[in-house]
């Protein structure tokens, strides 16, 4: 008999179908219009290949701990796994954890984890883990994520809070239904929006879109790559380098003040600090006047289309859209706010339809209507410990005990770190350059990795614990925003000996005296129930929304949650700016800022501004190519590598590397070739895609690879990664700078089939000894 199991991933909500244990196929969400094909590969996690089946100790470090010798051995997979049983490893794990407080203090624990391994609440295991050491007295955490750093930085600073990038900008059909003239800097692609943090119901971006082609907006596509957005939607190209979105926001503003035209009485009720962004403009602060030829200069773009987009943004209704990756990247800060200066010279923030909006399609929910209600989620606990990092500085906190950093205006200092707790997710995956991070990943004394899978990153620790996928286990999803909570009940037995997240943290927790606190005498179920509860209840007292009751849930497999359509950002505040104050520095949008003034930071001055990357097309030596690493079609971060929708965009065994036809032609490469990329940093092989899709000097490389070294020490498998540079995107924001990244591209010199084979026979050997063996 067939059995039907409602469930949900972070690709959205959908039926497993289940017969004897086995899952037979997938089902999308009825209410779903544009259902992510990925979710037909989440049979991947009921294979046993690359699972992780049951506890393991890394041979070198146990050896190391039980004769007391400092040196611990190399985390290079080298000295292999040992299993060990479910009680040594958690009387271990607990024992580190209990050292290393007592010896060192809680700081020198670092939970850095935030992974998306799964959209359910209650096993969501960076929350649990962080609930676990909050009972334990603390642990060192992270700052904003790897998404989103540096933009919601300085939007904190000049907007008072970073809900504008988070799904509280003006939504889509807002922008339908006003919008004449649409901007895209970046994408707005169903490719990005099939994911959202917590699973999703519907996915209706490609609905709105639609709708804005219907209506016959005028849209203008800003990216070096012309899929980012759908061909149906007919808009105009501007390929412009990457990096360099700043001058032609700038270069757009300084036309529309050169010609008189910019909103003066809204710069003058609703902002701070426009007269010091203003007289950059006019150059009268580094006698450069930004104008259209400025801008071209810098982006490739044409400065007569430049010059004619300037004041038909004035005269018709114009919407400005930010991608999140665009704040991925040196000075990552500039995008956010120089748009905003934008839509500020423009003069229409606060009417539907007008002004700025960041993140629409950078996930499924943003831009679609907001969830009013309460999101359901474990509680992480009163927090014991202040110490933290911004998220992508790891490897400067490894390497680097002690010293100094800034964020958001202060200096703090890194801890040091001797004991890394990392539950569901992959840092070999997502970090930037990864050599630097092999490096600082030896200093820690211990490491222990809890996951479904052995990840590059389980394969470096030191003690792996074996977690269960969502679909063993019972949980329900929900995010600010979905439209709906969803069931995930269990469709299969746990794989070996696999245990959920809740229960191993909950055995920590018993082990370090905190058992009772942990789980509130709740079980998973238990659990499950009281956070639907809390939600329901909420919608019925806050909003006077009645959802079923969780008994009536569970069953349906889905709960409706109140939703806001129509929802126009800072209308109010437009309206009355005196009655409705932003949290800034003075109450306004802030264009020049007496804080960022006073700090005086050289990468991110107190006004809009550009400023040269690190690495761009502009300082190169005409040879390199701009790298972008961005989300595959096929899967989410490394998640379902090898599941069929990823696999349908691979050739060789490995990634594609789009290029250029021109590109391509310059170093003799041809379509389906091996080729190489490196820099000082690393290098890695991939295939080589031609597509005019793709502008000319740069080179596309989606990021999620499974790190695997050949012999010279190069990744095999195409994990861009290895080539990003590690550097913050600023000293006031510190988001990670993955798009900022120069690379040379050759055909590969060895033998197309003994590379393939190379690859082959490493994910064959990927599983330690013994791990097998349930």
């Amino acid at each position: 008999m067939i059995r039907r199991i409602p469930h949900c991933s972070h690709w959205g909500a959908y039926t497993i179908l289940v017969e004897d244990g086995r899952i037979l196929g997938v089902e999308p969400f009825a209410g779903d219009p544009a259902p992510s094909p990925v979710i037909h590969s989440v049979a991947e996690w009921a294979k046993p290949d690359r699972r992780v089946l049951r506890p393991m100790v890394r041979r070198g470090w146990l050896a190391a701990r039980e004769t007391g010798a400092a040196d611990r051995g190399a985390r290079d997979g080298q000295d292999g796994f040992a299993a060990i049983p479910w009680d040594e490893a958690l009387d271990l794990t607990a024992a580190e954890i209990a050292r290393v407080a007592r010896d060192h203090g809680n700081a020198a624990i670092f939970a850095g984890s935030y992974g998306w391994t799964s959209a359910g609440r209650v096993h969501h295991a960076p929350t649990l883990l962080k609930r676990m050491l909050n009972l334990a007295g603390g642990f060192t955490g992270h700052a904003d994520t790897y998404s989103t750093a540096a933009g919601p930085v300085i939007l904190r600073h000049v907007l008072g809070s970073d809900e504008a990038c988070n799904g509280m900008s003006n939504t889509l059909d807002t922008v339908a239904d006003h919008t004449d003239t649409l901007v895209v800097f970046g994408a707005i692609s169903p490719r990005t929006a099939q994911s959202e943090a917590g699973g999703i119901g519907a996915h209706h971006l490609e609905t709105y879109l639609r709708r804005i082609a219907e209506r016959g907006t005028r849209v203008i596509h800003v990216s070096p790559l012309r899929d980012d957005l759908p061909d149906w939607l007919g808009a105009e190209w501007w390929p412009i380098r990457p990096n360099t979105d700043v001058a032609l926001m700038l270069g757009l503003a300084g036309e529309i003040v050169a010609a008189g035209r910019h909103d003066r009485d809204f710069l003058s009720r609703c902002t701070s600090g426009a007269e010091r962004f203003l007289d950059y403009l006019r150059g009268d602060t580094d006698g450069q006047v930004k104008d259209a030829e400025w801008a071209a200069r810098i982006t490739g773009l044409p400065a007569q289309a430049i010059r004619a987009l300037a004041p038909v943004l004035v005269q018709t209704r114009s919407q400005l859209t930010v991608s999140w990756a665009l704040q991925r990247a040196h000075h990552g800060e500039q995008p956010f706010w120089a748009a905003l200066g934008l839509a500020a010279i423009i003069g229409q923030i606060g009417l539907p339809g007008g002004g700025v909006g960041f993140g629409y399609g950078s996930l499924g929910g943003v831009g679609s209507p907001i969830n009013l209600g309460r999101s359901p989620m474990m509680p992480k606990g009163t927090r014991a410990s202040n110490s933290f990092i911004p998220v992508a500085r790891i490897s400067d906190m490894l390497l680097n005990p002690g010293a100094p950093f800034t964020y958001e205006g202060r200096e703090h200092r890194y801890p040091d770190i001797r004991l890394v707790y990392w539950a569901g997710g992959n840092p070999f995956h997502h970090h930037q350059d990864l050599n630097r991070l092999t490096r600082a990943w030896a200093r820690p004394e211990t490491i222990i990795v809890q996951d479904p899978m052995w990840t590059a990153t389980a394969r470096r620790a030191d003690i792996v614990l074996p977690a269960s996928t969502s679909i063993e286990r019972n949980d329900l999803a929900g995010s600010k925003r979905s439209d709906v909570i969803v069931a995930m009940a269990k469709a299969i037995e746990p794989l070996g000996q696999s245990r959920s997240d809740f229960a191993i943290f909950d055995a920590l927790a018993t082990r370090l005296g905190h058992g009772p606190a942990f789980n509130e005498g709740r079980d998973e179920m238990g659990w499950i129930r009281h956070l639907y509860d809390e939600s329901r209840d909420y919608a019925a007292r806050t909003h006077g929304f009645e959802m079923p009751s969780f008994d009536q849930f569970w069953d349906r497999g889905h709960a409706p949650c109140p939703m806001r359509a129509e929802h126009t950002h800072l209308a109010a505040f437009r309206a009355a700016p005196g009655d409705h104050p932003l949290p800034t520095e003075s109450g306004r949008i802030v264009l020049g800022s007496r804080t960022l003034a006073r700090l005086g930071y050289e990468d991110c001055p107190d006004h809009p501004a550009w400023m040269d990357p690190a690495e761009w097309l502009g300082g190169g030596d005409g040879d390199e190519l701009h790298l972008i690493s961005h989300q595959p079609r096929g899967r989410l971060h490394s998640q379902l590598e090898t599941g069929a929708a990823s696999l349908a965009d691979r050739r060789g065994g490995r990634e594609q590397l789009r290029l250029n036809p021109e590109d391509a032609a310059a170093r003799g490469i041809q379509d389906g070739q091996t080729v190489r990329l490196w820099n000082a940093r690393g290098a890695c092989l991939a295939t080589a895609r031609i597509s005019p899709d793709t502008a000319p000097g740069v080179a596309v490389l989606p990021t999620g690879a499974w790190l695997t070294r050949g012999q010279d020490g190069a990744d095999i498998a195409g994990n861009p990664n290895v080539l990003t540079l590690d550097i913050g995107s600023s000293a006031f924001g510190q988001g990670c700078a993955a798009h900022t990244c120069l690379i040379r591209v050759a055909p590969h010199a060895g033998d197309n089939r003994d590379a393939i084979r190379a690859y082959q026979s490493q994910l064959a050997e990927i599983l330690p000894e013994g791990a097998r063996t349930p």
